[in-house]
């Protein structure tokens, strides 16, 4: 009876070797974290009677399989991949129909696991299932001391069996994650404080045939509340020394290192005191948050800078308080990495008296300016230059500009290390002044022109007829004659007939009121009407 169970069981693993050499495809995928107890499922309820079930094993990137176990009602038989661990979910497994196998897989256990049910030779089910192993690693590890910078790291071997992986907080939010070579999908939080205790969840995606959509695996992580993270190592870039126009953009450089995030602090313009250093913008990537918000003085830099990708420096449009000493501080795990920039800031001002044009030439950080000066494009002309207080020069014009004033003042600043800037103040000669009419003027009076025309020769035409009128009935001449209040021959008619001949004539043709013409006119129109 033994050495007829030894047949079968090398029969059967021949067969099912042959039967899956160069497999490629599963029927099921399991992710397992390493150490953690994991089943293998495998069941068929319809089966009765006699059967046997063969466990084999195809390592991950091995060419044959192995036998892990053997059993039939009366006995289970070892193979040399089966491992102390692993053992039948269900001994009973003719009564329950369950064939499941459970073991601690490690990650050696990784591969193809094949689950052949027969019952009197005649193979009643296969089922191909790919283990993979999940291994979490967590950096520094537990206690975690306080401000270090926590690595969540997930890694799935073989890698084919895993679509995506993704790590949430303790309260439930999406992690941001990157996938970096040959370490896996890494999440991080930098500066870990006390409130970041607790258990996060690492989710597996897999890839292909699965019985389930989703592995998730709890991450307790556990922070010291009595120790504090120190830098490992901080390099010093060399410094730089510049300076710019106020209100001109400006690239603040960072070191050249793709970090966690990044703190900028300034220290004003000539001062001695370090306690004056202050932090002024700070961004964490992996939390994808920045204090203060970016606005339009300060922000991040775009391309080729992205800061997503911790890539880092920043713009600044500086006003002339903005000069100073800005560091530049970017932080990977634990080493930080620093670039101090010195930075003067050049503006010009002019001021204007009756008599004399003053330019004022104002620079901060002092103490790294050589010299300060300014020129005139014409090299022979002699300016007017003072020096009243530190970070100001300033050069007098006279009035008015004449040809040989006028032209390019340029203030030239030069700075220890040799570099120079220069801003230009463009003064121009007077202009002529021109008497004219403006269109805008022009226009309500001659429009009122316009209106005025038909009105005088109406009253053309009503003088004409009223002459031919008097010369008809033999008046050669009318007078004007004052009767009573009447001081127009056209306010009474009949003083006109009354009037005796004179030797000339004389028309007075008063205004009624402010707006209104002639009272003949008003006649004439009523005859029109």
């Amino acid at each position: 009876m033994e050495s007829s169970f030894l047949t079968f069981i090398i029969v059967s693993s021949f067969a099912v070797y042959s039967s899956h050499c160069g497999t490629t495809d599963w029927a099921d995928v399991v992710v397992a974290r390493e150490g953690i107890p994991t089943s293998l499922v495998c069941n068929d309820t319809r089966v009765n009677g006699t059967v046997a079930i063969n466990w084999m094993v195809k390592s991950f990137g091995a060419d044959e399989w192995k036998l892990v176990l053997s059993a039939n009602e009366r006995k289970v038989f070892s193979g040399s991949a089966w491992k102390k661990s692993m053992h039948l979910t269900h001994p009973n497994f003719q009564d329950t129909g369950d064939f499941s196998l459970s073991f601690l897989p490690k990650l050696e256990d990784r591969g193809f696991y094949s689950c052949s049910i027969k019952q009197q030779e005649r193979k009643l089910k296969e089922r191909i299932i790919l283990l993979a192993i999940l291994t979490v690693t967590i950096v520094p590890a537990a206690p975690i001391p306080q401000y270090s910078t926590l690595r969540l790291i997930a890694r799935v071997d073989p890698g084919i069996a895993s679509e995506k992986i993704t790590w949430a907080t303790p309260g439930g939010t999406t992690m941001r994650s990157e996938i970096v070579a040959n370490t896996g999908t890494v999440a991080k939080l930098p500066r870990l404080q006390n409130i970041d205790n607790g258990i996060y969840v690492c989710t597996v995606y897999p890839w292909g045939n699965s019985s389930s959509s989703f592995f998730t695996f709890p991450v307790d992580v556990i922070v010291d509340d009595n120790k504090v993270a120190s830098i490992v190592s901080i390099k010093h870039d060399h410094m730089i020394s510049t300076a710019i126009q106020a209100h001109a953009s400006f690239l603040l450089t960072c070191p050249d290192v793709s970090g966690d995030y990044v703190l900028l602090y300034w220290k004003p313009p000539d001062t001695k005191r370090q306690n004056e250093t202050k932090r002024v913008y700070q961004y964490d990537r992996w939390r994808t948050h920045s204090l203060p918000e970016q606005s339009k003085k300060l922000q991040l830099a775009g391309p080729p800078y992205n800061a997503e990708a911790g890539s880092f420096s920043f713009l600044l449009i500086p006003e002339l308080k903005d000069g100073g000493v800005y560091i530049c501080e970017v932080f990977l795990n634990e080493n930080a990495f620093s670039q101090r920039t010195t930075l003067s800031v050049l503006k010009v001002t002019t001021r204007r008296s009756s008599s004399e044009l003053t330019l004022t030439c104002l620079y901060t950080e002092v103490s790294q300016v050589r010299s300060a000066d300014w020129e005139h494009q014409n090299k022979s002309h002699q300016l007017l230059v003072s020096y009243s207080t530190p970070g100001s020069i300033t050069a007098t014009v006279s009035l008015p500009i004449t040809s040989e004033t006028a032209g390019n003042y340029t203030c030239i600043l030069m700075l220890i290390n040799g570099k120079t800037i220069m801003i230009t103040q463009d003064l121009a000669l007077p202009s002529e002044e021109h008497v004219g009419v403006t269109t805008s003027s022009l226009l309500p009076s001659l429009s009122a022109l316009l209106l005025l025309v038909p009105l005088v020769a109406g009253s053309v035409g009503v003088l004409l007829w009223r002459q031919k009128h008097i010369s008809d009935r033999g008046i050669e001449q009318s007078l004007s004659v004052h009767s009573g209040e009447a001081e127009n021959i056209y306010e009474n008619p009949e003083d006109i007939r009354q009037a005796p001949p004179q030797g000339s004539v004389y028309m007075d043709l008063k205004p009624r009121g402010e707006n209104d013409i002639y009272k003949e006119l008003d006649r004439y129109e009523q005859c029109q009407n």
